[in-house]
């Protein structure tokens, strides 16, 4: 994967996301990234961050690559020590963050 990809896919995370199986292909991500993060994820109702919406509406599982997981493996593709960012981060979407500021820094 070229590095002007990796930056363009890791511009369209935000660490809250699940990307369908489908959608990654589309955005021609390596078959055995995709092989290796897919997941069956299910809706946790206790907080609203935990509960999958697909289309403004409530679903009980989803079949996909959560986005974190992706900028993760994007860092690590550019090079970015992205387990100590991990150590730094508050949640998924400071993780992604420190990730695409990492990336940037790298230009």
């Amino acid at each position: 994967m070229q590095r002007i990809q990796a930056l363009t896919l890791l511009s369209e995370c935000t660490g809250d996301d699940i990307w369908s199986v489908e959608h990654c292909r589309l955005r021609r991500l390596p078959e055995a990234w995709i092989v290796e993060l897919a997941d069956c994820f299910e809706s946790g109702f206790q907080s609203d961050s935990q509960t999958i919406y697909l289309e403004d509406r409530v679903i009980n599982q989803y079949q996909g690559i959560r986005d974190v997981d992706l900028a993760m493996r994007l860092g690590e593709h550019l090079g970015i020590d992205v387990g100590g960012l991990e150590q730094r981060a508050v949640s998924r979407s400071h993780l992604v963050k420190l990730i695409a500021e990492a990336a940037e820094e790298d230009l």
